[in-house]
Protein backbone atom coordinates (compact mmCIF):
# COMPACT_ATOMS: atom_id res chain seq x y z
CA UNK A 1 0.00 0.00 0.00
CA UNK A 2 2.60 2.35 -0.44
CA UNK A 3 1.49 5.20 -2.57
CA UNK A 4 -1.62 3.26 -4.01
CA UNK A 5 -4.95 4.24 -2.86
CA UNK A 6 -7.12 1.64 -1.34
CA UNK A 7 -10.81 2.53 -2.20
CA UNK A 8 -13.39 1.77 0.11
CA UNK A 9 -16.95 1.70 -0.97
CA UNK A 10 -19.14 2.83 1.95
CA UNK A 11 -23.14 1.84 1.55
CA UNK A 12 -24.66 4.24 3.29
CA UNK A 13 -27.96 4.13 4.95
CA UNK A 14 -30.15 5.71 1.85
CA UNK A 15 -27.99 3.12 -0.21
CA UNK A 16 -25.62 5.61 -1.96
CA UNK A 17 -22.10 5.05 -2.37
CA UNK A 18 -19.64 6.70 -1.66
CA UNK A 19 -15.88 6.89 -3.01
CA UNK A 20 -13.27 7.02 -0.34
CA UNK A 21 -10.00 6.59 -0.32
CA UNK A 22 -7.14 5.65 2.34
CA UNK A 23 -3.41 6.77 1.38
CA UNK A 24 -0.40 7.76 3.02
CA UNK A 25 -0.48 11.40 3.76
CA UNK A 26 0.98 13.57 1.08
CA UNK A 27 3.21 16.49 2.47
CA UNK A 28 1.43 19.11 1.21
CA UNK A 29 -1.69 17.73 3.46
CA UNK A 30 0.53 17.94 6.44
CA UNK A 31 -1.15 21.82 7.97
CA UNK A 32 -4.76 19.77 7.42
CA UNK A 33 -3.57 17.11 9.25
CA UNK A 34 -2.53 19.06 12.14
CA UNK A 35 -5.91 20.81 12.21
CA UNK A 36 -7.61 17.44 12.75
CA UNK A 37 -5.24 16.57 15.16
CA UNK A 38 -5.60 20.35 17.21
CA UNK A 39 -9.68 19.39 16.74
CA UNK A 40 -9.47 15.74 18.22
CA UNK A 41 -7.56 17.31 21.18
CA UNK A 42 -10.30 19.95 21.42
CA UNK A 43 -13.06 17.43 21.66
CA UNK A 44 -11.65 15.55 24.53
CA UNK A 45 -10.39 18.11 26.75
CA UNK A 46 -11.35 21.33 25.70
CA UNK A 47 -9.69 24.20 24.40
CA UNK A 48 -6.12 23.61 23.82
CA UNK A 49 -2.85 25.52 25.63
CA UNK A 50 -1.60 26.39 22.18
CA UNK A 51 -3.29 28.53 19.58
CA UNK A 52 -4.36 26.38 16.00
CA UNK A 53 -2.13 29.08 14.25
CA UNK A 54 0.51 28.73 16.83
CA UNK A 55 0.18 24.46 16.62
CA UNK A 56 0.10 24.13 12.85
CA UNK A 57 3.56 25.26 11.73
CA UNK A 58 5.29 23.09 14.96
CA UNK A 59 2.81 20.03 13.71
CA UNK A 60 4.02 20.50 10.35
CA UNK A 61 7.65 20.86 10.98
CA UNK A 62 7.55 17.39 13.50
CA UNK A 63 5.82 15.69 10.57
CA UNK A 64 9.08 16.16 8.57
CA UNK A 65 11.12 15.55 11.08
CA UNK A 66 9.64 12.20 12.58
CA UNK A 67 8.93 10.75 9.12
CA UNK A 68 10.63 7.72 9.03
CA UNK A 69 9.17 6.57 12.52
CA UNK A 70 5.36 8.17 12.23
CA UNK A 71 3.66 7.78 9.20
CA UNK A 72 0.22 8.77 8.52
CA UNK A 73 -2.43 7.17 6.55
CA UNK A 74 -5.67 9.92 5.78
CA UNK A 75 -9.30 9.04 4.81
CA UNK A 76 -10.43 11.62 1.66
CA UNK A 77 -13.08 12.17 -0.16
CA UNK A 78 -13.50 14.13 -2.98
CA UNK A 79 -9.59 15.70 -1.69
CA UNK A 80 -10.91 16.64 1.16
CA UNK A 81 -9.17 14.78 4.36
CA UNK A 82 -12.17 13.56 6.74
CA UNK A 83 -9.89 11.15 8.56
CA UNK A 84 -6.31 10.19 9.42
CA UNK A 85 -4.60 7.39 11.75
CA UNK A 86 -1.27 6.90 12.61
CA UNK A 87 1.76 4.43 12.62
CA UNK A 88 4.32 5.07 14.62
CA UNK A 89 7.23 2.26 13.97
CA UNK A 90 9.95 1.32 16.58
CA UNK A 91 12.42 -0.51 15.64
CA UNK A 92 12.98 -3.81 18.37
CA UNK A 93 16.13 -5.25 19.96
CA UNK A 94 17.42 -8.13 16.75
CA UNK A 95 16.79 -11.89 18.26
CA UNK A 96 18.71 -14.67 17.17
CA UNK A 97 15.80 -15.63 14.48
CA UNK A 98 14.89 -12.33 13.20
CA UNK A 99 17.57 -9.64 13.26
CA UNK A 100 15.04 -6.69 11.76
CA UNK A 101 11.81 -6.31 13.93
CA UNK A 102 9.66 -3.65 14.04
CA UNK A 103 6.44 -3.04 16.38
CA UNK A 104 3.96 -0.44 15.44
CA UNK A 105 1.43 1.37 17.55
CA UNK A 106 -1.98 3.22 16.39
CA UNK A 107 -1.78 6.69 17.01
CA UNK A 108 -4.41 9.65 16.61
CA UNK A 109 -7.06 7.72 14.80
CA UNK A 110 -9.67 10.40 13.87
CA UNK A 111 -12.67 10.86 11.90
CA UNK A 112 -14.30 14.24 11.14
CA UNK A 113 -17.68 14.10 13.74
CA UNK A 114 -20.01 14.95 10.58
CA UNK A 115 -18.65 11.87 8.96
CA UNK A 116 -18.68 9.28 12.32
CA UNK A 117 -20.58 6.68 13.02
CA UNK A 118 -20.96 5.33 9.60
CA UNK A 119 -17.97 2.82 9.78
CA UNK A 120 -15.23 4.99 8.55
CA UNK A 121 -13.26 4.20 11.94
CA UNK A 122 -13.03 0.53 11.03
CA UNK A 123 -12.08 1.58 7.59
CA UNK A 124 -9.16 3.23 9.00
CA UNK A 125 -8.40 0.83 11.04
CA UNK A 126 -8.32 -2.01 8.65
CA UNK A 127 -6.44 0.42 6.60
CA UNK A 128 -3.52 0.39 9.04
CA UNK A 129 -3.34 -2.72 9.57
CA UNK A 130 -3.11 -3.41 6.23
CA UNK A 131 -0.18 -0.85 5.86
CA UNK A 132 1.45 -2.39 9.29
CA UNK A 133 1.55 -6.13 7.48
CA UNK A 134 3.35 -4.65 4.14
CA UNK A 135 5.70 -3.06 6.28
CA UNK A 136 6.22 -6.50 8.31
CA UNK A 137 5.63 -5.08 11.52
CA UNK A 138 5.55 -8.09 14.19
CA UNK A 139 2.70 -6.17 15.98
CA UNK A 140 0.66 -3.22 16.45
CA UNK A 141 -0.49 -1.59 19.91
CA UNK A 142 -2.97 1.26 20.50
CA UNK A 143 -4.19 3.47 23.45
CA UNK A 144 -7.02 3.94 22.89
CA UNK A 145 -9.88 6.28 23.99
CA UNK A 146 -12.66 4.67 26.23
CA UNK A 147 -15.64 5.45 22.85
CA UNK A 148 -13.03 3.42 20.30
CA UNK A 149 -12.54 0.05 22.57
CA UNK A 150 -15.24 -1.57 21.35
CA UNK A 151 -13.92 -0.90 17.09
CA UNK A 152 -10.48 -2.08 17.69
CA UNK A 153 -11.51 -5.06 18.97
CA UNK A 154 -14.04 -6.24 15.75
CA UNK A 155 -10.54 -5.40 14.10
CA UNK A 156 -8.96 -7.89 16.10
CA UNK A 157 -7.55 -5.87 19.15
CA UNK A 158 -7.27 -7.76 22.39
CA UNK A 159 -6.26 -7.15 26.00
CA UNK A 160 -2.55 -8.66 26.74
CA UNK A 161 -1.52 -9.54 30.33
CA UNK A 162 1.95 -8.81 29.74
CA UNK A 163 1.61 -5.24 27.65
CA UNK A 164 2.32 -2.74 31.15
CA UNK A 165 2.56 0.59 31.31
CA UNK A 166 3.45 2.98 33.65
CA UNK A 167 2.54 6.79 33.67
CA UNK A 168 6.39 9.03 33.83
CA UNK A 169 5.67 12.09 32.29
CA UNK A 170 4.21 15.35 33.60
CA UNK A 171 2.25 16.69 30.62
CA UNK A 172 -1.68 16.67 30.57
CA UNK A 173 -1.17 15.39 26.64
CA UNK A 174 -3.80 12.54 27.25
Amino acid sequence: MAEAAVVLMILRQDEAVDDIACRPARPHESAVVAELRWRWVQELYGTPDTTLDEFVPRFVAWTRETESSHRCLVMVRDDVVIGMAWLAITQRVPHPRAFERMSGDVQCTYVVPDERDRGLGGELIEAVLAWARDLGLERVTVHSSDRAVSAYSRHGFEVSPRLLQVEVGQGRAG
